[in-house]
């Protein structure tokens, strides 16, 4: 299943890596002649149309639209690689208990694309937005929020993974309930893994399946403040009573910060995201 928005130079590439199995698009509104392109080039995918309401509402109606055991979620900007869904499909068997299982990502040129995170806290996103992971890569205490030292060539139970690609099992999906429609684009995954971590279930890393994903291309990397809302309704609905508010003061201060070292594009947005932080309370920045 593939949710797409105007990402159609990567889309043909994503479609043939999954060619042979039942595939659904769902187009939220683009522009760019998707949804007549994968009709002529590939009329075997279904095409749901739809307007944009976010990535984890074109998730669930992709989701609703299939019946399968298993059901792989793959990014318009991403390609498995030979093999890849047999060797999740696999690692499902062998993990009963995971409600998801992802493969190593790789960046186009071959290196590896860090996929493997630990749940957000205030402390965890304090290491990122200060830039304390840099003192020490690999150190887990600075580094646990994109899991420092993580072994990527072998199998484990982790926290979460990026939903650039990953299978989840239906019936957990089921039990679990659809993903969050609050998140717009960001954190979607991360809340529906750790629902199902509440639940008792797990997400694998399974390094035998590998996936190309190029990494922003859908978005360009303009949704940076969208990025920050979906960590802090993260907080406001798994974190300690008061983290979500903590943190937005924390991230505030940080990306002030990050706004005077940076020039440019990437100082403009870390300024534009620490005037909204700044614009309220984290009730209210959740309900605009």
């Amino acid at each position: 299943m593939v949710v797409t928005y105007d990402a159609l130079p990567s889309l043909e590439h994503c479609l043939e890596s999954v060619a042979g199995v039942a595939t659904v698009v769902v187009d939220n509104g683009s522009s760019d002649g998707t949804v007549a392109f994968v009709r002529e080039r590939f009329p075997e995918v279904q095409v749901v149309v739809s307007s944009n309401d976010g990535l984890a509402a074109g998730w669930n109606r992709g989701v609703s639209s299939t019946a399968s055991e298993y059901v792989l979620i793959l990014n318009a900007d991403a390609w498995l690689l030979k093999g890849a869904l047999e060797a999740l499909v696999d690692a499902a068997e062998r993990y009963p208990g995971a409600a998801v299982v992802a493969p190593r990502l790789l960046n186009p040129d071959g290196s590896l694309q860090r996929s493997v995170r630990g749940f957000p806290t205030l402390w965890r996103l304090a290491t990122e937005y200060l830039y304390l992971r840099k003192l020490a890569p690999r150190s887990r205490a600075l580094n646990s929020f994109y899991a420092g030292g993580f072994d990527h060539d072998s199998e484990q139970v982790v926290d979460w993974v990026m939903g650039s690609c990953m299978l989840i099992r239906r019936s957990v999906f089921d039990e679990v309930g659809p993903f969050d429609e609050r998140y717009f684009l960001f954190s979607e995954e991360v809340d529906w893994i750790r629902r199902a971590a509440d639940r008792g279930y797990t997400a694998v890393f399974s390094p035998t399946a590998e996936c190309v994903h190029l990494g922003g291309a859908s978005h360009g990397g303009r949704l940076f403040r969208e990025n920050v809302r979906g960590q802090l309704r993260y907080l406001a609905l798994h974190g300690r009573p008061g983290e979500a508010e903590r943190t937005r003061r924390l991230l505030r201060a940080a990306l002030v910060l990050r706004g005077r070292l940076h020039r440019g594009e990437r100082g403009r947005q870390y300024r534009d995201a620490a005037a909204w932080l700044g614009s309220g309370d984290v009730d209210q920045l959740l309900t605009r």
